[in-house]
């Protein structure tokens, strides 16, 4: 069976257009059609067209009740610019195929917003945890032949672990993650080591490591395996105002380009959700010499260089994919509703 990637657009248009909004923009010289493809992205789509990818919804019209059934698109269908009669851009799909095609709503698999290779690792690690988040958790208490590291197909003797799991991810607590304006710790990032499967139940139980991403040990801690959470990444503006900071720049660098991973200080207590973007803005100050020829800095306005687009969403803390990005953004820079 020819497996059939299709799309769920999914359109937020209510809440993005408001008064405040600045018309759409097209870029230069637009195509008149595009072809879906295999492998193509709703954002990826939709920079063919608008200057502003992330406004993708809006330029579909569709209400809160066309949501409740969205569109479907499959490699082959056309996706065709024109405009209202008020000159806006509006896009449309062609009910023309170019190329016959087999749909399977079995196999189908959702033509994603971004592109899911640089997210996934993170959508089930690593983790935000309090403090104390690991210490009930199961702990690794010996290793094979006394061995300090292990490896792929080494066994492990956990204690604490519930003998109705099987698969694991093993975990080490990580570095705090400080606010930048507070300095309050909003949490602590569980570094995520690899994964593990229980092969005989016990006290301690003995399990077999599967994957290793860095070194594991005795006192690594596992948690129980979760399938990854399901979205529909589809991009759109907070309803509310959002001014935040980003916290840091994962990998343990110190500056973040085009689809780096970016934790901000704010979670889902501040209204932040998955899907929502946000414009990247940074505090510009200027050193010149006055007329005195002393030195002087200046504060001048802030420079807006680039968007990110949150994927997922703890309560105080979030973890957003850097999308557009005009020079490199740095830890402290502000992140705001565009």
């Amino acid at each position: 069976m020819i497996r059939i990637i299709s799309a769920l657009i999914l359109a937020l248009a209510a809440t993005l257009c408001s008064a405040a909004d600045q018309p759409l923009q097209l870029v230069d010289n637009p195509p008149a059609r595009h072809v879906v493809l295999p492998g193509d992205t709703l954002w990826g789509i939709a920079g063919k067209f608008l200057k502003e990818p992330w406004r993708w919804p809006e330029v579909w019209r569709m209400n809160r009740e066309q949501i409740k059934n969205p569109h479907r698109i499959f490699p082959g269908d056309v996706i065709v610019l024109d405009r209202d009669a008020d000159g806006n851009p509006r896009l449309s799909k062609q009910d023309a195929k170019l190329q016959p095609k087999v749909y399977s709503e079995q196999l189908e698999q959702a033509i994603p917003s971004i592109s899911p290779n640089v997210i996934n690792p993170f959508l089930s690690a690593p983790l935000i945890v309090e403090a104390d988040g690991l210490d009930n958790a199961a702990r690794i208490v010996a290793t094979q032949q006394d061995r300090v590291f292990l490896a792929n197909g080494d066994l492990a003797y956990i204690s604490n672990a519930d003998s109705t799991k099987e698969r694991w991810q093993v975990y080490r607590k990580g570095r705090a993650m400080t606010d930048p304006e507070t300095k309050e710790t909003l949490g602590y990032e569980a570094f995520y080591l690899g994964t593990a499967r229980q092969t005989e139940p016990g006290d301690p139980a003995t399990f077999e490591i599967l994957t290793v991403k860095e070194e594991i040990g005795r006192g690594d801690r596992l948690l129980p395996e979760a399938p990854p959470p399901l979205f529909n990444y589809v991009p759109h503006k907070p309803e509310q105002n959002i001014d935040g900071r980003i916290v840091s720049v994962y990998g343990g660098v110190n500056e973040a380009g085009k689809f780096s991973i970016v934790s901000l200080n704010q979670g889902t207590k501040n209204g932040i959700e998955v899907g929502h973007v946000l414009a990247l803005q940074r505090n510009r100050v200027v050193v010149q010499r006055d007329e005195n020829g002393r030195k002087e800095s200046v504060k001048v306005p802030e420079e807006r260089y680039g968007l990110v687009f949150i994927f997922r969403a703890f309560e105080r803390i979030s973890y957003a994919l850097v999308m557009q990005s005009e020079g490199s953004a740095v830890v402290n820079d502000h992140v705001r509703t565009p």
